[in-house]
This record gives structure tokens, sequence and C-alpha cells, in this order.
């Protein structure tokens, strides 16, 4: 499930409960949710459709530059296994796409991937993409530090298409189904309580009943998954 799609499954199941909530409290019966259409990306406006389908008819990168971006992004990341690395996250898409998507970043991404092959054909004689990975970062090398007491857009044109570079490749990995799952992110996990403190209770002169704190606070059930029949009971 993509990012969108994940939103859209949220959206969904709020919308339904809220629906169904509605057709209790005046006795109707539960209005019906319309199916959701294939990539109709749901809670989107007109507008923003209508902007979405316009950039992915556009082409910013050649095939070269696309090649040169893959080649780059794994310089900057290389690939982590089981997961793999920016390619098997499209990020090379990801950063076509914020290219169109801000049309700002436009220079500076055409000119640095120019500047790459230049540099790389003057040093090695080569392109950027074909050159080993050693000369690939050597490049790199005289391009990832940037003063930070300049303002980044007073710096060369080569540092800030590196620093703009480095932060979508992370960006767009990191918030993929590969870089979270690289990440071994689980989403949000009970963490542990074991009720108020118990100088905190003294302070205010009360206690907790001992029968019910073993039953409301047993840390032993704290990863258990909560399971409901069809009715909606909760069975754990």
């Amino acid at each position: 499930m993509d990012r969108r799609k994940s939103i859209q499954t949220i959206l969904l199941g709020a919308g339904a409960s809220a629906a169904a909530f509605y057709g209790c409290r005046v006795g109707k019966e539960e209005p019906e949710i319309p199916a959701l259409q294939k990539n109709n990306y749901f809670g989107r406006t007109p507008e923003e459709l209508e902007r979405l389908e316009k950039l992915n008819a556009e082409q910013l990168f050649d095939a070269h530059e696309m090649e040169t971006i893959g080649v780059l992004s794994t310089v900057i990341l290389p690939p982590r296994e089981p997961h793999g690395g920016p390619i098997e996250a499209k990020v090379p898409e990801f950063i076509e796409f914020m290219g169109k998507d801000i049309p700002e970043l436009e220079l500076t991404l055409l000119g640095g991937l120019m500047w790459l092959d230049h540099k790389c054909n003057t040093e090695f004689g080569t392109e950027f993409k074909f050159a080993t990975l050693e000369q690939q970062q050597a490049i790199c090398d005289q391009i990832c530090w940037h003063d930070p007491d300049v303002p980044l857009e007073e710096q060369a044109l080569e540092i800030q298409f590196f620093v703009l570079m480095r932060n979508l490749v992370v960006c767009g990995y990191y918030t993929s189904k590969v870089g979270i799952a690289d990440l071994g992110y689980k989403g949000n996990m009970p963490n542990i309580w074991n009720g108020v403190p118990q100088d905190v209770l003294d302070q205010h002169g009360v206690a907790y009943d001992p029968e019910w704190i073993t039953k409301c606070v047993d840390q032993s059930k704290r990863n258990v998954i909560a399971e409901w029949d069809e009715n909606g009971n909760l069975l754990t």
C-alpha cells in the first residue's frame, strides 16, 4: 500500500464510522458509502487532481539525467540489505516529481547534473554515471560540505545542488515503503505505565485498590494485540 492509499484507507474508515453513527442516531438506514475508485486520489480537490495529472504528464529529466540521478542517489545512500536502496524506493521518480512540483528547484537540479558530467569528464574522461564508485565519491567529496556561516544561496551552485540532492534522496527514501521497512518502524506501540507514581499518590492521600491495579496494569500483556469478534466484542 503506497503513501496515498494509506491515507485513503484511514479517511474511508473514519468516514464509514461517522456515517454509521449518524444512521443510528436518527433511526435511518446507514447511508451507502461510495466505493473508492482506482487512482481517484480520495480527499483531493478538483484543482489538486488537475495539477497532479498535469505534473505526472510532464517530463523534467531525460533518460540520461534520470540514470545519473539514480547513480548519485546510491552514492549518497548506498543500498541496504535486505530492503534495497534509492532505486527500489523509486527515489529518482520522487526527485523528478519534486522538481516539477517546485519549479524553483529546476535550475539547481539541471545545472548540478550538467556540472557533475563536466567535472567528471574533466577529471576522469567519462560521464558521472559511467565512472567508478571511487571516482564518483571523489567528485562528491568536493561539493558535499557547505559553510554553515554563509547563506546557502550565496554558495556555489554545485554545493547547493548536492545539499538539495542529499535532502531529496533521504526524504524520498525514508518516506517510502522500502525506507520505512529499513528503519524497522512498526507504528505506535504501547509504552510502559505502572500507574500514578507513589509519591504523587501519597501527596494527595489516595491509593490504588490492589485488586484493580493488577487488572488494569498488567505489563505481561502490554504487547498483546487486541482482537474483536464479528460483533465488535473485545476478545483479548
